[in-house]
C-alpha cells in the first residue's frame, strides 16, 4: 500500500470537511457538530495509520517549488498528537458552545486550522512549512477573536500583528537561505550548512527564520500575545492554542536546531538563553496572575521555555544529546496532554460561572469530586511530581543539564554558567508548583467568602456525561505515562532520535533513582515555601469586609506590549515612515521642478515631460502657478501596486 497518499489527505481532508461543516450547519446544527467530530476522528485514524511507516508525497509545480510532505517518526507523532487533541476539543465544543452564536464560523475555522497545522508538521521543506504556517496564523486568528469582546479584539490584534510581522521576517530569511543554498528542502539544507566553514551569514539567516517560529511558540521577547490571547479565546480554542499551535513554532525551532544547526554549540546557546528567560518569565507571571485561564496561559509560556532549554541543550551536548532529545519530544507531548486537561477543566468552570477571576470562582469546585480529580491530575503532572508524566520529561531535561556540567568539569572548564541554568530550571519548577497550588486550592479547596455570587450556578449537572468521560480519559493518561515510562514515554522518545540526530541510550534511564528524584524534591520544597511565604502572605490581602482575597500586585508598567510594541508599531514607526515619505516626496517633486526649469521648458514655460505632462510638477497656463498634479511619490506608489499585481499574477 502507498501510505504516502495519506499525507496530503491528512492536510486537505479537514479543509474540505470545514466547507461541508459550514454548509451542513446552515441546515442542521446537530448534524454539523457530529460531522465535525467525524472529520477530526477520521483524521486521527489516518495519522495513526502512518505510525511506524516512513512515507513521502510531493505536489510538484505549486507556486514553482511545489508542496512536499514527509512522514517520518517524529512528524507522525506530532500529527497524531495534534489530531488527538483536536478530536477531544471538538467533542467538548459540542457542550461548551451550546449557547454560543457564530458556531458555524467557529467549526469552519477550527477544521481549517487543523489542516494547516498538519501541513506544518508533515512538511518536508521550509517552503511548505511557511505556506501552511501562514494559513494557520490567519485561520487561528478567528478562533482568538470569536467572542468579539473588546478584550478579544485587542488580543486578536496583538496575535495577528506578531504573526504577520514574524511571518514577514521569516520569509525574508527563507529568501536569503534559498539564494545561498538553492533549495529549501530540510535534509538538503542540513547537508549544505554542514559543509560551510564560515557560518556567520547562515547564523544571521537562521535568526531571521527563527523570528517567526519563535513568535508562534511564544518565545521571549515575542511572547506578549500568549498571556493575552489564551484568556479571551473560548476554552477549546485556548486548549488548541496552548497544546498545539505553539508547537508549530517549536517544530520550526526543531528544524533549525536539529537539522540546519545540528550539534552546533553557538546556536544551542542562543536557544538556551532565550529558553531560560521564557521559562522563568512565564513562571513569574503565572505566580502573580489572579485569573484562572491567564495563569494557565503564563504556565504555557513557561513550559515552552522548558522545551526551548531542552532544544538548546541538544546543541551544547552535540552527539551526547540523547537525554535532551528525549526530554524535548516528551515535554512537547506531555505539555500538550496536560494543558488539554487543564484548559478543558477551566472551560467547565467558565461554562457554568462565566467568570475566571479567582476571587469570583473561589470554592466552586469543592463539591465536584470528578472535576477536582481531573484538575488535580493535571496539577500533579505539570508540577513534575514523580509518577506523573511531567516528571519524566523534566527529569530528562534536568539530566541533560547535569550531564553537560559534568562534561565541562571533566574538561577543566568553568561550570558556573550551567549551574546557574540548572538552578533556574529547578526554581522555575518550584514556581510551577506554587502557582498551580494557588489555583487548585482557590477553586477546589477554599470557601468563597461571597457564596451568593455563584449560588445560582450550582443547581443541576455542571457538565454532561460525554464531557465527563473525555476529561476522565485524558486525566488517566497522565499517571499511566508517569508510572510506566519504559512502556510509554521511552517509545515516544525513540521516535524522535533520528530527526534530532540522537542515538538510543545504551541502557534504560532509572527515572525513580534518588539521583533523579532529588531534583523534583528540591523543586517541591522551594515551591512550597513560595506558596506559603509569598503567595499567601504577599499576594493575598484583606478586603473591606475582612475577607482574605487574591490581589494583583504585578507592576502595570512592566508590560512590553503597552510600553514598547504597540507604541512602536502604532506611533513611532508610522511617524518615522511618514517623515521619510514626505522628505522623499518633496525631494522628488523638487527634482522634477528643477528639471522643468533647466531642461523641459518650452516657449510658454510649461513642463512637457516626454511620457505625460501630468506626471509631476508643471506651471498652470491660467494663473502661472506651479501645480503638482499627481506627484512623483504617488506615481511611485502606483508603480509599486502594479508590480504587486503582476507578481500575484505570475504566482497564481
Amino acid at each position: 500500500m502507498n501510505f504516502g497518499i495519506i499525507l496530503p489527505l491528512l492536510v486537505f481532508f479537514p479543509m474540505v470537511g470545514a466547507i461541508l461543516v459550514y454548509l451542513i450547519g446552515r441546515k442542521n446544527k446537530e448534524a454539523r457538530n457530529n460531522w465535525a467530530c467525524v472529520v477530526t476522528f477520521l483524521t486521527l485514524l489516518g495519522a495513526v495509520l502512518l505510525f511506524g511507516k516512513h512515507a513521502s508525497f510531493s505536489i510538484p509545480g505549486f507556486c514553482g517549488l511545489g508542496l512536499n510532505f514527509d512522514g517520518d517518526e517524529l512528524r507522525v507523532v506530532m500529527a497524531i498528537l495534534a489530531s488527538f487533541i483536536w478530536f477531544m476539543t471538538t467533542v467538548f465544543s459540542k457542550e461548551y458552545f451550546a449557547l454560543y452564536r457564530n458556531r458555524n464560523r467557529y467549526y469552519f475555522f477550527l477544521l481549517m486550522t487543523l489542516g494547516a497545522i498538519l501541513g506544518v508538521f508533515l512538511s518536508a521543506d521550509l517552503y511548505t512549512t511557511f505556506i501552511f504556517f501562514e494559513i494557520m496564523s490567519f485561520t487561528s486568528f478567528v478562533l482568538v477573536i470569536h467572542d468579539e469582546s473588546e478584550a478579544a479584539i485587542r488580543a486578536a490584534q496583538t496575535y495577528l500583528g506578531i504573526a504577520v510581522i514574524g511571518g514577514l521576517v521569516t520569509l525574508t530569511g527563507l529568501f536569503m537561505m534559498y539564494h545561498m543554498a538553492g533549495t529549501l528542502n530540510i535534509d538538503a539544507l542540513a547537508k549544505f550548512v554542514a559543509i560551510q566553514e564560515d557560518k556567520r551569514a547562515i547564523y544571521a539567516v537562521g535568526v531571521l527564520i527563527l523570528f517567526g517560529f519563535g513568535a508562534k511558540a511564544g518565545l521571549f521577547p515575542l511572547h506578549v500575545w500568549l498571556p493575552e490571547a489564551h484568556p479571551v479565546a473560548p476554552a477549546p480554542a485556548s486548549a488548541l492554542l496552548s497544546c498545539i499551535l505553539t508547537k508549530s513554532g517549536v517544530y520550526g525551532m526543531l528544524v533549525l536546531s536539529c537539522k540546519l544547526f545540528l550539534h552546533d554549540s553557538n546556536w544551542g546557546n542562543l536557544i538556551l538563553i532565550l529558553g531560560v528567560i521564557t521559562m522563568v518569565l512565564g513562571a513569574v507571571l503565572a505566580v502573580f496572575s489572579i485569573d484562572l485561564k491567564r495563569t494557565l496561559a503564563c504556565s504555557s509560556l513557561s513550559q515552552i521555555g522548558f522545551i526551548a532549554v531542552a532544544i538548546g541543550m541538544q546543541g551544547l551536548l552535540g552527539s551526547h544529546n540523547t537525554f535532551a532529545a528525549a526530554g524535548t519530544i516528551l515535554h512537547i507531548v506531555n505539555h500538550s496532554l496536560l494543558k488539554l486537561v487543564l484548559f478543558m477543566s477551566a472551560g467547565v468552570v467558565y461554562m457554568n460561572l462565566h467568570r475566571l477571576h479567582l476571587n469570583e470562582i473561589r470554592g466552586w469546585g469543592k463539591d465536584k469530586p470528578l472535576l477536582k480529580f481531573v484538575f488535580f491530575m493535571g496539577v500533579l503532572g505539570i508540577t513534575g511530581i514523580p509518577f506523573w508524566n511531567g516528571y519524566i520529561s523534566k527529569t530528562l531535561i534536568h539530566e541533560s543539564i547535569v550531564e553537560y556540567i559534568e562534561i565541562l568539569h571533566e574538561a577543566g572548564q568553568a561550570t558556573a554558567y550551567m549551574q546557574s541554568v540548572e538552578w533556574l530550571f529547578l526554581f522555575s519548577g518550584a514556581l510551577t508548583l506554587a502557582y498551580m497550588a494557588k489555583i487548585f486550592i482557590a477553586v477546589f479547596v477554599e470557601t468563597n467568602p461571597y457564596p451568593d455570587k455563584n449560588a445560582q450556578h450550582n443547581m443541576g449537572p455542571y457538565m454532561n456525561k460525554l464531557s465527563a468521560i473525555l476529561l476522565l480519559l485524558c486525566a488517566v493518561i497522565l499517571p499511566i505515562i508517569g508510572v510506566l515510562p519504559h512502556i510509554t514515554a521511552d517509545k515516544i522518545a525513540a521516535a524522535s532520535y533520528h530527526f534530532m540526530g540522537a542515538h538510543a541510550p545504551e541502557q534504560g534511564v532509572h527515572y525513580f533513582a534518588w539521583v533523579n528524584l532529588k531534583g523534583a524534591v528540591i523543586s517541591v520544597a522551594i515551591g512550597s515555601l513560595v506558596y506559603f511565604l509569598f503567595i499567601r502572605k504577599v499576594l493575598m490581602a484583606k478586603d473591606d469586609n475582612g475577607n482574605l482575597v487574591y490581589v494583583d500586585r504585578w507592576p502595570k508598567g512592566l508590560n512590553l506590549e503597552n510600553k514598547i510594541y504597540r507604541p512602536a508599531l502604532l506611533s513611532w514607526l508610522p511617524f518615522i515612515g511618514a517623515l521619510f515619505a514626505r522628505l522623499a516626496g518633496s525631494m522628488s517633486d523638487g527634482f522634477i521642478a528643477l528639471l522643468r526649469m533647466l531642461i523641459f521648458n518650452d516657449d510658454s514655460g510649461r513642463v512637457i515631460p516626454p511620457e505625460d505632462q501630468y506626471f509631476s510638477a508643471y506651471t498652470d497656463s491660467d494663473d502661472d502657478k506651479v501645480v503638482y498634479g499627481e506627484g512623483f511619490a504617488k506615481s511611485l506608489l502606483m508603480i509599486g501596486i502594479g508590480l504587486a499585481v503582476a507578481m500575484l499574477y505570475i504566482l497564481l
